[in-house]
């Protein structure tokens, strides 16, 4: 494997793992999802997971390398297995997904040099997932302490919910991201009745002292509190191909203009616009170039009469 010689823009932390489908298997990981589509808009990112000695772990390998993604933060464990998703579906053809516990990524070490990465990198991204088995969990706190932007996308994937553990994570959260239903149970967390968004939205950011929210609406699209401002922004119309992924591809898009201090009018345009463009394609973490991105963009403009803020400065329409 080669060694990173510069410290990371964004490390990404958590689950790297093989969904597995009747017809085939695709990999995936929220994180891992991030890291990707980071790469591809030309973000130096960094992923740090844990794999199995495995065939599995050696296919995995195989494809980030393939793919651009620096390796060398995928842990190598001698005793557990590659993680994996088995995916079902039922009479209804409704998919049914079993998360394999204890699992390789259950067990990410803390290294010295993954801790130095997170101390000077940008933003340190990660989700609830691999808080599920103490290792990983004691892992991620150690390097949430150390980080100076915690994103925290919060994704929750019953049964591996533990009200206690979001709880102290928000603690230490700078950028939070929801979609309405995790919104709605952390309110139920902390004994809040679900109003109204803007006033639940305030009270959650208030409560846990949070910078930033972004709660995700699916095709009412998305919103963004940053302190006292907030920008409601449409989806993207499209043809709809595949959703798996659609979220993380939204907030590597968000993270690309965030770290690079952009206005939240752009950040937000990039965020809805990946968000859409890997919606259009099939799986989470599609074959494509930073030009077809582009392109696509330049295709499907932000019709900023949809956008909705309380700031006065906003772009007009293109």
């Amino acid at each position: 494997m080669r060694e990173i010689t510069s410290t990371p823009e964004i490390v990404c932390f958590g689950e790297i793992l093989w969904d597995i489908f009747p017809d085939g298997k695709r990999i995936g990981g929220a994180p891992f999802n991030v890291s990707y589509n980071l790469t591809k808009m030309g973000i130096d990112s960094h992923m740090i997971s844990r794999i199995g000695d495995d065939q599995l772990g050696r296919e995995l390998l195989e494809v980030t390398t393939s793919r651009k993604i620096n390796p060398t933060g995928l842990q190598l464990d001698n005793e557990n297995a590659t993680g994996t998703v088995i995916a079902t579906f039922d009479e209804d053809n409704d998919a049914i997904y079993d998360i394999v516990n204890n699992v390789a990524w259950d067990n990410i070490q803390l290294t010295e040099k993954d801790l130095n990465f997170v101390k000077e990198a940008k933003a340190f991204v990660f989700g609830s997932l691999a808080t599920r088995n103490k290792v990983s969990r004691e892992t991620l706190f150690s390097l949430m302490e150390n980080a100076t932007f915690n994103v925290f996308d919060i994704n929750l994937r019953p049964p591996f919910i533990d009200e206690k553990v979001i709880k102290d994570i928000l603690h230490h959260t700078h950028l939070a991201k929801f979609n309405k239903a995790e919104l709605r149970m952390v309110l139920e967390f902390i004994d809040k009745e679900y109003t109204n968004e803007a006033d639940s939205i305030k009270y959650v950011q208030d409560y846990f002292k949070l910078d930033e929210i972004i709660v995700s609406k699916g095709s009412k699209g998305a919103i963004y509190y940053k302190k006292d401002e907030h920008y409601q922004f449409p989806a993207v119309e499209i043809t709809i191909n595949d959703t798996v992924g659609s979220g993380d591809s939204f907030l590597a898009g968000f993270l690309t203009k965030r770290i690079n201090n952009k206005n939240p009018f752009e950040t937000m345009e990039y965020a809805t616009a990946l968000g859409a463009f890997i919606t259009s394609n099939k799986g989470a973490c599609p074959e494509y170039s930073l030009e077809e991105f582009e392109l696509f963009k330049e295709k499907h403009p932000t019709n900023y009469n949809d956008v909705i803020t309380n700031m006065k400065n906003m772009p007009h329409g293109k």
